[in-house]
């Protein structure tokens, strides 16, 4: 019963409090805290078995501009490769996650004042935004390497290049798709950043489903 008081005085309290009440050493810590826990659960969902493959939201296919050729390999009874090819990639963005984890926890640790406090009035992505701008870059550079290695394990890389590159010859792959390691590198980074935004609106929708009870009183402060 007392644990039950205890959560409704918590909840209650934490939608009656405003920004203004709140420390900003409380207000930053509570956004540090909410943005490891989102980054981090974004990046298990995603890097582990089925984690790309196993999502539609996040799942990669083939390149647009590939997907006719991938419509003819199909006709010529080659839909099996087609299919390996598209587990290949989405192994390979599995694998590649990991190594997300620590660019985005020392992310939250540089954090600045300034940043914190755009996070807190900004947009309801902001946070995902902020992750954006500060690791986009680097975790492209983590990511290209393991995703080469995974996907250079796979023979049918070789395939997709030579189906990439004769529908390159005839216009109708674009000739970046055919470097199939930075698409799929690109796609991995985006589907990190789509998972983190998604982390992100939960938190914001219902803080009282934080773990934390700090995460609850300052986002709890900001509905």
């Amino acid at each position: 019963m007392l644990g039950l008081s205890a959560g409704l005085w918590i909840a209650t309290s934490a939608q009656a409090l405003s920004l203004a009440d709140i420390s900003g050493q409380e207000a930053g810590g509570g956004l540090k805290e909410a943005l490891t826990q989102g980054a981090g659960k974004a990046v298990d969902l995603l890097g582990r078995s089925d984690g790309f493959l196993g999502n539609p939201k996040v799942k990669i296919p083939l390149p647009e501009s590939m997907q006719q050729v991938e419509g003819l390999m199909r006709g010529l009874g080659m839909g099996k490769q087609a299919d390996e090819l598209i587990t290949a990639m989405n192994r390979a963005a599995e694998a590649a996650v990991p190594e997300a984890k620590n660019l985005l926890v020392n992310a939250v640790k540089e954090m600045s004042v300034e940043d914190a406090k755009s996070i807190l009035t900004g947009g309801n992505d902001s946070a995902t935004q902020y992750f954006k701008r500060k690791t986009a870059k680097p975790l492209g550079e983590k990511f290209l390497p393991v995703v080469t290695q995974a996907i250079e394990k796979v023979k049918l890389a070789k395939t997709y290049e030579k189906f990439a590159k004769k529908g390159a010859q005839f216009g109708l792959i674009k000739e970046k798709d055919t470097q199939l390691e930075n698409y799929v590198t690109e796609k991995a980074l985006d589907g990190l950043y789509l998972m983190i935004a998604e982390e992100e609106k939960a938190i914001r929708t219902n803080p009282m489903g934080a773990a934390s009870s700090l995460v609850q009183k300052v986002f709890g402060a900001l509905k």
